[in-house]
C-alpha cells in the first residue's frame, strides 16, 4: 500500500469517527440534556478516545496508578496527548483557546468540556479556578500542561505556577505525571511532537502515514497538600522529571485495554 493511498484511507476514518462521534454527542448527550454532566463529557471522550487512537495506530500503556481526583499535572507534546491521557480514564483538559478553532481537535475537546485559557490575558487565571472548582468539586480530574507551551520531549519545562493557584488555595490533590512518545523507525521528536513552527494539516497527514506510534504514561503519587502555588510546580516538575528518568531506565508498563 502506497503512502498516499494510506494516508486517504486514514482520513476517510477520521472523518467517518468525527462524524459519528459528533452524532454520539448529539443523541446521547445534547438531546437527552447531559451535556451539563461533567463527567459523562469526560466518559464520552474516554470512550471516542481509544477509537481515534486506533485509527492513529497509537498504542498506550502507562505505569503507576492515575489520580481519581484533584489536578494531574504533565509534560505536553503534541495535539494527541488528550487521546493518550484521556482513552486511560476520564479526564477533563485545560487547554490553550486556539485549540478550539483548530480543524478536527477543536471540535472533540469541546464536545469533552475542554476549558480554554487565554494565556496573554492575567485575568483569566481567576475566572478559571472557578470552572477547575466545578470539576473537581464534581470528583473529576483535571489535567494542566504547566509548561505553557508544547516541546520534542528532550526536557521538561519549568513549571508556571498561576494555575496551581486554585489547587494550592483549597487543598485539593496534585499529581505529576510524565508522557512519552516512541515512533520505532521515525522521530518521535519530529513527526509525533507537535512544536516550534509546526503546521497543523502538515504535521498530521505526516502522523496519518505512520504504522505504530507507542505512548507511555508514568504516574507519581500525590504530592503533600499544604505547599503554596510556587512550591506545588517545583515539587511536581521534580516528580515529572523523576518518572522521565525511571521510564527511560526500563521499569514495567500496563497497557491500556481496547475498547
Amino acid at each position: 500500500m502506497t503512502k498516499l493511498l494510506l494516508i486517504g484511507i486514514r482520513v476517510c476514518r477520521i472523518l467517518f469517527l468525527l462524524l459519528s462521534a459528533s452524532l454520539h454527542f448529539i443523541f446521547c448527550l445534547w438531546l437527552p440534556g447531559k451535556t451539563s454532566s461533567i463527567q459523562a463529557r469526560a466518559e464520552w471522550m474516554q470512550s471516542w478516545s481509544h477509537r481515534f487512537l486506533r485509527a492513529l495506530r497509537v498504542q498506550v500503556q502507562f505505569r503507576g496508578n492515575p489520580p481519581a481526583s484533584g489536578i494531574l499535572v504533565t509534560n505536553h507534546l503534541s495535539y494527541i496527548d488528550v487521546l493518550a491521557l484521556g482513552s486511560i480514564r476520564p479526564l477533563v483538559f485545560l487547554s490553550k483557546a486556539e485549540v478550539r478553532s483548530w480543524p478536527l481537535i477543536g471540535l472533540v475537546t469541546r464536545f469533552a468540556g475542554t476549558l480554554y485559557i487565554k494565556r496573554d490575558q492575567k485575568s483569566e487565571v481567576v475566572r478559571l479556578g472557578g470552572e477547575l472548582a466545578a470539576v473537581v468539586e464534581a470528583g473529576m480530574v483535571a489535567v494542566l500542561f504547566l509548561e505553557g507551551t508544547s516541546t520534542d520531549g528532550q526536557t521538561v519545562l519549568p513549571f508556571r505556577s498561576s494555575l496551581l493557584a486554585p489547587a494550592a488555595e483549597r487543598g485539593w490533590p496534585a499529581t505529576g505525571a510524565w508522557l512519552h512518545y516512541d515512533l520505532p523507525g521515525g522521530s518521535a521528536a519530529d513527526e509525533v511532537c507537535y512544536w516550534g513552527d509546526m503546521t497543523f494539516g502538515a504535521h498530521l497527514l505526516n502522523l496519518l502515514s505512520k504504522k505504530d506510534i507507542q505512548a507511555f504514561v508514568s504516574f507519581g503519587s500525590p504530592i503533600p497538600e499544604e505547599l503554596d502555588r510556587k512550591e506545588m510546580a517545583r515539587v511536581l516538575h521534580a516528580q515529572v522529571c523523576r518518572l522521565k528518568d525511571e521510564h527511560l531506565a526500563g521499569t514495567q508498563v500496563r497497557e491500556v485495554p481496547a475498547r
